[in-house]
């Protein structure tokens, strides 16, 4: 009786409206997705057009192929934190294989995928035979394989080869390669689940893993072949997100991990194990490439993006958690059989038709109210996490402020991928202009050949962008104020003593003009030995930790140069009394807090480009651009060594 009553209530309902609410409920992903692509399309004029929505599929590529990989991982009751860093060192080592090594492109490809399948079988067999629980196993991956992609690379872009580049294309001018492979390894990422031994093998070992051992399955080869299958699937978008970059990216795919985790689980999966398909992850990174996409088009500031995101992960979480809670009926759902599959189909009909009228009214309402236009122009910096770039965001503001203009910034984080995206988004929202500071030269290329498409004048300011045109470059020489930085220090030491070097973050054109110019003026005195150089990843914490490790080894140093102030300010907290009497410590940017040291004495130089100046320069250009005036092609703002002497009168 209870049966026939459960089973009576859906129908009672009615017709295609209880059909489409049974869909909703019963699709929480779907439904979040749907909602917010209808919201996006009604608050953004720019979101609907067909060269966004195939942004959003490349944006989303990436993702989803991690994401395809982790969901057998996930679905087998595991996890897997080295994706990223395996997708990094299989990109890496495809570059280097093809260029370096000199191999045919074949060949280095199937060398790139072969060490995603290696490193996946690593986690298994530390999963499997040694008994490693699966998120320190593959937490140790996350390490072993990022420090083994800088390692190969010495932490620098490698270059990728054209043939290769090309996966980062279009075919036929329309379609982008990466949505296609995003869409085949989806379609081989369902087969595998549901069609294959090895794929009913992970629900039974994500059900009950001794079940399934006692059943009969072979748990520990399953497990290597899932995790092997993830490394697989980690090399694949490996080589589809260097391909987009142009080049294969040491840092890349940091983070991506817990992207592609919350696919997968936004899309339906339980971190318990035994649930999860492929078309749920596919919605899920949909669901994140839409916010990223549709924010950006919004202008929402950068930090607000993170919380914004973060909350819509947890309310989608949340959604499908209480409607699996209230999901009693569904199991009475297949009890009709066919005639049940020919009502789900209406009901995807019908939610299709209704989501299309409302984004098609939306549409209709942006085209209809087309009102005087202010000039807007979208500014993407390689990070927000560094006061000379927050500097230059500030001095960007105030001059467009000034003169009237609608003024975007994105943060890309210190990530060539999500800048990619960022400056993708620009190229799409209807912007007059775009002011880019690339975290690396050779990866912006292709995104700003996008715009360069559109007819969308491109700004770079601090560096350069490589294989691609800008109507103008704003910077000053990093090269320059390494060697300056190079010659306060040494005339301050006599021309004798010995230092350590600070390096910035590996991989960035920053760090690798000013650590040049800084060897080439040290060749000028002989007298000084550089007795240590480490990476601190332009940060104030590491450069204090790290500073802290050389003293260590190197206790009677004479003087320190960091490649930025962030690191230096680090530096001068590990040595104490000693900064500014027995160590002279040069930084880089002429940041506030840094000029207050120099003030302080406690950093005897810093290499000063005024990094407000750099902003507005760039806003002005980016102005005359967009209106068609010509611009000069290289805008060079003068660096200053900044001593205690000069301090008081100088102004970023």
């Amino acid at each position: 009786m209870a049966t026939d009553t459960l089973k009576s209530k859906p129908g009672a309902r009615g017709g295609a409206t209880g059909g489409l609410r049974r869909l909703l409920l019963d699709n929480g992903a779907l439904t979040a997705l749907i909602v917010l692509v209808i919201a996006m399309s009604a608050l953004s004029g720019d979101f609907l057009t067909a060269d966004n929505l195939l942004n959003v599929g490349v944006q989303a590529a990436v993702t989803a192929i991690l994401a395809f990989g982790v969901t057998f991982v996930i679905v087998s009751a595991g996890i897997d934190l080295s994706v990223g860093s395996v997708a990094a060192l299989s990109a890496t080592v495809l570059a280097w294989s093809a260029t370096e090594a000199g191999m045919p492109v074949v060949l280095a490809v199937l060398f790139a995928v072969a060490t995603g399948i290696v490193c996946g079988l690593v986690n298994g067999f530390l999963v499997s035979y040694g008994k490693l629980p699966s998120f320190i196993a593959t937490l140790a991956m996350l390490s072993v394989a990022r420090g083994l992609s800088l390692v190969i690379s010495q932490g620098s872009p490698i270059a990728f080869p054209d043939s290769v580049s090309h996966l980062g294309d279009t075919l036929g001018g329309w379609l982008p390669v990466p949505v296609l492979v995003m869409v085949v390894m989806g379609l081989l990422t369902a087969f595998i689940l549901g069609r294959t031994y090895i794929g009913r093998s992970m629900y039974a070992i994500g059900g009950n893993e001794e079940a399934a051992r006692l059943s009969g399955l072979r748990v520990k080869r399953q497990k290597l072949a899932i995790y092997a299958f993830s490394g697989l699937f980690a090399a694949a978008a490996g080589i589809v997100l260097a391909s987009r970059l142009a080049s294969a990216q040491p840092q890349a795919a940091q983070g991506y991990e817990l992207d592609a985790i919350a696919a997968v689980v936004i899309g339906g999966a339980s971190l318990a194990g035994g649930t999860g398909k492929a078309s749920g992850t596919l919605i899920g990174a949909l669901i994140l490439a839409v916010l990223r996409n549709g924010l950006n088009l919004l202008s929402v500031s950068a930090f607000w993006q993170q919380v914004v995101i973060g909350v819509v992960i947890a309310l989608a979480v949340l959604f499908d958690t209480l409607r699996r809670k209230a999901g009693a009926t569904t199991p009475a759902a297949g009890a009709s059989g066919g005639g049940n599959k020919g009502k789900q189909a209406l009901t995807y009909l019908v939610a299709a038709v209704v989501a299309v009228a409302v984004v098609g009214a939306t549409s209709l309402l942006h085209n209809g109210s087309s009102a005087a236009k202010t000039q807007r122009i979208g500014l993407s910096l390689s990070t927000l996490n560094n006061p000379f770039f927050v500097q230059i965001r500030d001095g960007a503001e105030e001059e467009a402020k000034k003169l009237g203009v609608d003024l975007t910034v994105t943060d890309a984080q210190n990530d060539a991928s999500q800048q990619a995206n960022q400056l993708q988004n620009f190229t799409s929202g209807s912007l007059s202009s775009v002011i880019v500071n690339p975290v690396d030269s050779d990866a912006a290329g292709p995104a700003v050949s996008g715009a360069n498409k559109a007819d969308i004048p491109v700004i770079a300011v601090d560096r350069g962008v490589n294989k691609a045109d800008t109507a103008a470059l704003v910077a000053s020489d990093n090269v320059e104020g390494g060697a300056l930085g190079a010659k306060a220090l040494a005339e301050k030491l006599g021309g004798k003593g010995t230092i350590v070097i600070l390096q910035g973050q590996a991989g960035t054109s920053a760090s690798r003009e000013r650590g040049a110019g800084f060897a080439a003026g040290l060749k000028e005195y002989p007298g000084i030995k550089v007795v240590a150089k480490q990476p601190a990843d332009f940060d104030r914490t590491k450069g204090l930790d790290v500073m802290t490790n050389l003293l260590q080894a190197h206790p009677d140093i004479n003087g320190v140069f960091a490649e930025n102030d962030e690191m230096a300010l680090g530096a001068i907290k590990a040595l104490g009394s000693k900064a500014g009497k027995s160590v002279q410590v040069v930084g880089f940017d002429g940041t506030p807090d840094g000029l207050k040291a120099v003030e302080a004495g406690t950093l005897y130089a810093s290499v000063a480009q005024q990094p407000k100046e750099l902003g507005r320069i760039a806003v002005r250009n980016a102005l005359r651009a967009a209106d068609g005036e010509k611009v000069e092609k290289m805008v060079k703002v003068p660096v200053k060594v900044v001593t205690k002497e000069n301090v008081a009168g100088f102004e970023g």
